[in-house]
C-alpha cells in the first residue's frame, strides 16, 4: 500500500542555544546547520524508513530542488511535489542545551500547493492507502474530504494546531494524532476530549511520558523510553511517521505505536530534523 502525504517541506535552519530566548533577549548561538524539514517531510522520512512506500505531496519554490533530491534520496515518492515560484518554506529552530527547542516558521510554498497537483496525484491512489496531511499546508478539508471518497484511510497530524481547521476534520478521520497541549486546547475549543471524538483512533502524543491510545475500549498508555535528550524537534513526527508505517503494513495500533516510540526515543538523541530520523535497522536494534 501507499501512504500519500499533504505536507510542508521546510528548509530547517537550527542554532544551538545555552536557552530559549525570553522576550527582548539577544543570544549569541554557538552552532548553527541547515537540514531538510517539516512536519510533512519529517513524517515522510519516517514512514519510508519505517518501510513504506510514501508519496509526498506538496510544494517548494525555485530554491527547493535540494529538499526534493533529499527526500529522494530517503525513499520518498517526490512525483507530486510541484514546483512554483512562490520561495521554498523555513523555519528558524533555536535548540537549548537541555534538548528544548522554540520554532519560527515562515510558511512560504507549503501554503501554495496547487489544487491540480493534488487533484493529479491521488488519481494513482488506491482503496486502503493512508492519506495523512497536518497543518502546515493549505487545501486540508478538501483533501481529506477527497480521499475519504477514494476509500482511502484519513489521518490528520494536528498541527501547528488549529481549532478551527480541526473540528472542520474531524467527521472526515479514521486516525488523529495531537499532542497533550494540543488536546487541551481543543477541549477548550469543542468541549470534547479524545474520548468523545468521533474518530475512530486517536493518540495523544505525552511527550517523555509516552502516548496514550483511545480506540474502541478504555485509553492505553504506552510508556516511553528513558534517553537523555539532545533536541527533541521532529521526535513527534517520527512517532507519526512510524505509526502511520506500522498501520500500513496491518501492525496492530499498540504495536505500532511501541516501535515508534523507539524510533523517537533515538531521535532525541540526534540533532537535526528529517536528514537524522532513525531508519528500520536503528529501531529494530535499540534495546530500550
Amino acid at each position: 500500500m501507499t501512504i500519500w502525504n499533504l505536507g510542508g517541506i521546510n528548509a530547517d535552519y537550527v542554532y544551538g542555544v545555552p536557552h530559549i530566548p525570553a522576550p527582548g533577549e539577544t543570544l549569541d548561538a554557538v552552532s548553527r546547520q541547515v537540514f531538510l524539514g517539516g512536519k510533512g517531510a519529517n513524517m515522510s522520512v519516517a514512514a519510508s524508513r519505517a518501510g513504506a512506500h510514501v508519496a509526498h505531496i506538496g510544494a517548494v519554490g525555485p530554491d527547493g530542488r535540494w529538499a526534493v533530491d533529499r527526500l529522494m534520496e530517503y525513499g520518498v515518492d517526490t512525483r507530486a511535489i510541484k514546483f512554483i515560484e512562490t520561495e521554498t518554506a523555513h523555519a528558524m529552530i533555536f535548540v537549548a542545551d537541555d534538548g528544548e527547542n522554540g520554532i519560527v516558521v515562515y510558511p512560504g510554498a507549503n501554503r501554495e500547493i496547487p489544487q491540480a497537483t493534488l487533484n493529479q496525484s491521488l488519481t494513482l491512489a488506491k482503496t486502503g492507502d493512508w492519506f495523512v496531511t497536518q497543518n502546515e499546508v493549505n487545501m486540508q478539508l478538501d483533501a481529506v474530504k477527497l480521499a475519504k471518497k477514494m476509500g482511502l484511510r484519513t489521518a490528520y497530524a494536528a498541527a501547528p494546531f488549529d481549532a478551527e481547521v480541526t473540528m472542520s476534520l474531524l467527521p472526515h478521520l479514521d486516525f488523529l494524532i495531537l499532542n497533550e497541549i494540543e488536546s487541551d486546547q481543543l477541549r477548550d475549543a469543542t468541549g470534547q476530549g479524545p474520548e468523545d471524538l468521533p474518530v475512530k483512533d486517536i493518540i495523544v502524543t505525552l511527550g517523555a511520558k509516552g502516548a496514550k491510545w483511545f480506540g474502541e475500549e478504555s485509553p492505553v498508555h504506552v510508556p516511553s523510553f528513558e534517553v537523555t535528550p539532545v533536541d527533541t524537534t521532529g521526535a513527534g513526527d517520527t512517532f507519526t511517521g512510524y505509526v502511520l508505517a506500522g498501520l500500513d503494513r496491518g501492525q496492530p495500533i499498540l504495536q505500532a505505536m511501541q516501535f515508534a516510540s523507539k524510533a523517537a526515543a533515538i531521535m532525541v538523541t540526534r540533532r537535526g530534523t528529517a536528514d537524522v530520523i532513525p531508519d528500520l535497522a536503528d529501531v529494530q536494534a535499540f534495546s530500550g
